[in-house]
C-alpha cells in the first residue's frame, strides 16, 4: 500500500527561507551592537545640528 509520495521540495524551501531570515536578523543585531559600541557619529552640538539642517534644506541648483 503505497500512498501519495511526499514532496520534499516545500519543506526544503521553507527551511532555506527561515534560515535566510534568521541569518539576516542575526546580522542586523550584530551590526547594531557594533554601531552602538563604536559610536562613530558621536553626539552633535547645536552648531553642527544647525549646519546640517541648513545644508539639507538648501535646494541645489
Amino acid at each position: 500500500m503505497s500512498g501519495k509520495p511526499k514532496s520534499v521540495l516545500l519543506p526544503v524551501v521553507a527551511a532555506a527561507v527561515f534560515a535566510g531570515l534568521g541569518r539576516m536578523v542575526l546580522q542586523k543585531i550584530t551590526a547594531d551592537r557594533a554601531a552602538r559600541s563604536s559610536n562613530v557619529a558621536g553626539p552633535l552640538d547645536e552648531k553642527t545640528r544647525a549646519w546640517i539642517s541648513e545644508v539639507v534644506r538648501t535646494p541645489r541648483q
